[in-house]
């Protein structure tokens, strides 16, 4: 027999992976603010193998509107450069033999919304998977009655999962808001 903990546990570990996925997502989306966490989606090769770029140099941010970046090995500056370059980023390192500097530049209006659509989209795929997470566990709910599940239990263990489910979608749409005030910020 299902066991009604378990069940409403599996869900919320679900709607938890949602709200991780979500965070991760919005990390990566430029706001004009300087942020190391930019760069973790680029990979360089090093040594046969792809890395991303903090393995392989040290990344830090001196102001809000630059990153720097200073390879451990001078022979990795050609291939960090390469690896911005050919990133979604769309900004041009400047590299000055010591260290690699990335200036961020402020957002146009434009862009702005695009990325504020941009950020409506993966909340609105999170909004998704946390609906599916609950769905899933209704479902196995309802094959927990054919089973010998009191139908009362099953109610019951239903609000909570909406209770649960509705906590996690103004999770959502709280994080939604304050990334949007952050692009949306001149």
């Amino acid at each position: 027999m299902i066991d009604v903990k378990t069940c409403i546990n599996d869900s919320q570990e679900k709607m938890d992976m949602a709200i991780m996925y979500l965070e991760e997502a919005l990390a990566h989306i430029r706001a004009g603010k300087a942020s190391t966490r930019l760069l973790d989606g680029i990979r360089v090769d090093s040594y046969g193998s792809m890395v991303p770029i903090s393995n392989v140099a040290a990344v830090t941010t001196p102001d809000a509107r630059s990153i720097t970046i200073k390879p451990w090995d001078k022979s990795m500056f050609r291939v960090i450069e390469k690896a911005i370059i050919d990133s979604d980023l769309g900004i041009m390192p400047e590299n000055n033999g010591e260290i690699i500097r990335i200036g961020i530049p402020p957002l146009t209006e434009e862009r702005r919304k695009q990325l504020a659509k941009q950020c409506k989209a993966e909340g609105e795929t999170a909004k998704v998977s946390v609906r599916n997470a609950r769905r899933d566990g209704i479902d196995t709910l309802k094959k927990a009655v054919k089973e010998g599940l009191a139908e009362d239990e099953q109610k019951n263990a239903e609000a909570k999962l909406q209770k649960i489910h509705d906590k996690y979608i103004k999770q959502i749409d709280d994080m939604l808001a304050e990334k949007d005030k952050e692009i949306m910020t001149v």
